[in-house]
């Protein structure tokens, strides 16, 4: 693993130790990237003694919402890409995750329980980290000289107000949903059965990865009239106006945009064959990925909601395969809080207008656990490299983890465009124009074997760049 050398002359414990706020993927991430680097850290975690409105317990690096870190594949997707990157930094959550996986077909999802208790071990067994269990209520005082904020998604309140209150800026937000869990043994799996979308094998070989509950055309309707008519969640006045981020709306808001939306979203029924009934093709597919090690929970695939409870058991239990099940997590939905980012951070994460501090996770306007750890891992060796009287520049843009700093920073903003949070894609990188353009018969490609095509070169051009960079960091750290 590369990672920032020790200063010769000076002694770990005689450094100032750096403050990481938040105990979630970036806060854990960043405490472990500076620790890792022989800097004492301090990490403030809030839960413990006061909760949040969406946490289940104090574990650290607690998943809230899926527990999927979606695709691993680092050839020709931008996560896996980015998960690729994070593993070769030694990054703390990635490598957590892949001793804790559970079955999900190409990407990489988690055993929650394991995975969060694993972190917060990992942890609290570091010589030089100290975890204080306390909330954090306003500006951290000025003799923390190097402070990262790593609070999400859902900040405190008063942290907020204070950040908010320094900058002028009003707090963007976002809502984001919660899906629904459901016990294993509760699935009639006479309608139902196992089998991952095209026999796709996963990281573990398993093509049958997802449980899959088949709708006919006339069940499909019916369920979606009653979706649309079921009581959802009422929002306060001060939350009316807060907009959904499109990678993870409600169930509900996809059906209002069209009674096909779901239909090709996330209960498209390609690439699946019903062994009940082989000859019929199913009109919809509802989806179910393994939550925990033991396969006893099982997640609703995309179907996150603010759905009122009662509606929630009563509706879903018109799935095929659904009519007696049992849920261990019915759905949710919480509002997110994110910084005005391009506006108020340099690209060392700092906030302009206190230098002290700085920014990682879903708070700077990533959105994703992947996306969030890995600004958790770069602040965290930012911090370090500073502390240990070293200058670190962030990835190039031509890496995944540099195509998100670049985003946050305001490399990506159009004139006149509201920032939002934004997933990993390749949609950020620096475009690309050496690749190939012809099938190994010398016929031109056209289409998504094009757009794979480019994908793959944009991939090895990444893991290059970053492996480049890595290096680099290593030099920089030991002179």
């Amino acid at each position: 693993m590369t990672r920032p050398a020790r200063l010769a002359h000076v002694q770990p414990m005689t450094l100032k130790p750096i403050h990481v706020i938040g105990g979630g993927m970036a806060g854990s991430e960043a405490s472990w990237q500076i620790a890792q680097a022989g800097v004492p850290v301090v990490l403030h975690e809030m839960r413990g003694t006061r909760g949040t409105e969406a946490h289940q317990t104090d574990q650290l690096a607690e998943l809230v919402c899926s527990n999927s870190f979606r695709s691993d594949d680092h050839t020709a997707n931008a996560v896996g890409v980015l998960h690729e990157e994070m593993r070769r930094a030694g990054g703390l959550i990635i490598t957590t995750a892949k001793t804790h996986q559970v079955p999900a077909g190409s990407a990489l999802a988690v055993d929650r329980e394991g995975f969060a208790e694993a972190v917060t071990a990992k942890l609290e067994a570091h010589p030089l980290v100290t975890i204080v269990r306390e909330e954090i209520a306003g500006i951290p005082p000025e003799d923390w000289d190097s402070v990262i904020v790593a609070t999400g998604p859902l900040t405190s309140i008063n942290l907020a107000e204070a950040i908010r209150a320094h900058t002028g800026e009003t707090d963007l937000a976002f809502f984001d949903a919660i899906a629904p869990i459901v016990y294993f043994d509760s699935v009639d799996m006479t309608k139902a059965w196992r089998q991952s979308r095209y026999d796709k094998a996963g990281p573990g070989g398993d093509t049958e990865a997802y449980i899959n509950c088949p709708m006919t055309e006339e069940e499909y309707n019916r369920f979606l009239d009653a979706l649309l008519a079921a009581p959802k969640t009422e929002f306060k006045d001060w939350e009316k106006n807060t907009p959904y981020f499109e990678g993870c709306l409600p169930i509900e808001v996809m059906a209002e945009r069209g009674r096909e939306t779901l239909r090709w979203g996330p209960m498209k029924p390609v690439g699946l064959t019903n062994p009940h009934n082989p000859t019929v093709k199913a009109h919809a597919i509802v989806q179910l990925r393994q939550d925990n090690a033991l396969g006893t929970l099982w997640n609703m695939v995309g179907f996150q909601t603010k759905l009122k409870y009662g509606a929630q058991t009563e509706i879903f239990r018109m799935i095929p395969g659904l009519e007696t099940a049992e849920f261990a997590r019915l759905g949710g939905i919480h509002r997110n809080t994110f910084l005005n980012s391009p506006k108020l951070l340099d690209r060392q994460l700092r906030m302009k207008t206190i230098p002290r501090l700085r920014f990682a996770g879903q708070v700077t306007g990533v959105e994703g656990y992947v996306e969030s750890a890995a600004m958790g891992l770069l602040a965290g060796r930012l911090a370090a490299a500073e502390r240990l009287g070293r200058t670190l520049e962030p990835p190039p843009p031509t890496t995944a983890m540099g195509a998100l700093v670049n985003h946050i920073t305001g490399g990506h903003l159009a004139a006149g465009q509201t920032f939002q949070p934004m997933n990993v894609n390749f949609g950020l990188f620096p475009d690309i124009e050496d690749y190939s353009k012809t099938d190994p018969d010398g016929k031109r490609l056209r289409g998504k074997d094009k757009g794979k095509s480019k994908k793959m070169a944009q991939a090895v051009r990444a893991l290059e760049d970053f492996d480049a960079w890595l290096a680099g960091a290593a030099v920089v750290a030991a002179e």
